[in-house]
């Protein structure tokens, strides 16, 4: 739905709210009414106004903000943004969020790092609550190597909610890079110990796949895929699931950039083999 027709629309809803409010005690005409009136209805009304007041300023503020996005036009979007950031010193978590996205949709990975370098002096805070996007950044340019220093130097630092991420991705900047040996043990680890459906499947799929063949105990490590797989499977029981699993988190910047191994790990692990 476009901004405008959303904003329209509650604007209605809230419009239509504050008339039945307002008329309800009018129309009963009951001396009972007139003093809820007073003492219920009227704040009831001063808040609804003030909500509409204040959604209708939010959105005449943001107003450009929400045309770029509805558009998809990042370049200009990402002109906008640093404008707020570069030049207005704005470094909330929403700008910096939205203007290193938009540099990863347009693959300026320099960008991305530029602004992480000017974020981490003026508001640190924003980088660990945004520490995969900075790190995909580095995954996508191709610094594999750089990444997992990257994600491995962090791990410590990101807010909870982001951590067993974290942890794979470091472990799949170990795979990108050929560094097998430092991979298996992370993603051994996930398999076993994630309550995370997505992340215990990525890394069984990557433990069968791929690193079994490198592996120093390749049996061992299939064991452990084997039953990664099986927690996955007891947890989502279908394909379909899987895939509603994965839709949940699609829109994260940092899941879209490994959406086609959500696909083949989904098919691997309700495979019939």
């Amino acid at each position: 739905m476009k901004f405008k027709y959303l904003i329209i629309a509650f604007t209605i809803i809230i419009s239509i709210g504050i008339l039945v409010t307002a008329l309800l005690p009018l129309i009963m005409a009951r001396p009972e009414y007139v003093v809820n009136f007073r003492y219920i209805t009227l704040p009831l009304l001063l808040l609804m106004g003030l909500l509409l007041t204040s959604m209708s300023i939010y959105f005449f503020i943001n107003y450009r903000l929400f045309s770029l996005l509805e558009r998809e036009d990042w370049p200009a979007l990402a002109y906008y943004l640093e404008q707020k950031i570069y030049v207005k010193n704005n470094y909330s978590d929403r700008n910096v969020r939205l203007l290193a996205s938009s540099y990863l949709v347009i693959s300026d990975f320099q960008s991305v790092l530029k602004l992480e370098s000017k974020a981490i002096l003026a508001q640190p805070s924003v980088i660990y609550k945004n520490i995969l996007i900075f790190g995909a950044a580095r995954i996508l340019s191709g610094s594999h190597a750089d990444a997992a220093v990257f994600f491995k130097t962090n791990m410590g630092k990101c807010e909870k909610k982001d951590k067993q991420w974290l942890n794979w991705f470091y472990g799949f900047s170990l795979l990108l890079s050929g560094d097998f040996n430092q991979a298996e043990p992370d993603f051994s680890s996930l398999a076993v110990s994630s309550d995370n459906a997505l992340i215990t499947g990525l890394s069984s799929y990557f433990l069968y796949n791929t690193i079994e063949k490198h592996s120093i105990n390749p049996d061992k490590c299939r064991e452990i895929a084997e039953n990664g797989r099986k927690r996955v499977i007891n947890a989502v029981k279908t394909i379909e699931n899987w895939g509603k699993e994965t839709d949940k988190v699609g829109a994260e910047i940092h899941i879209a950039i490994i959406r086609k191994y959500l696909f083949e790990a989904g098919k691997w692990l309700f495979s019939k083999d």
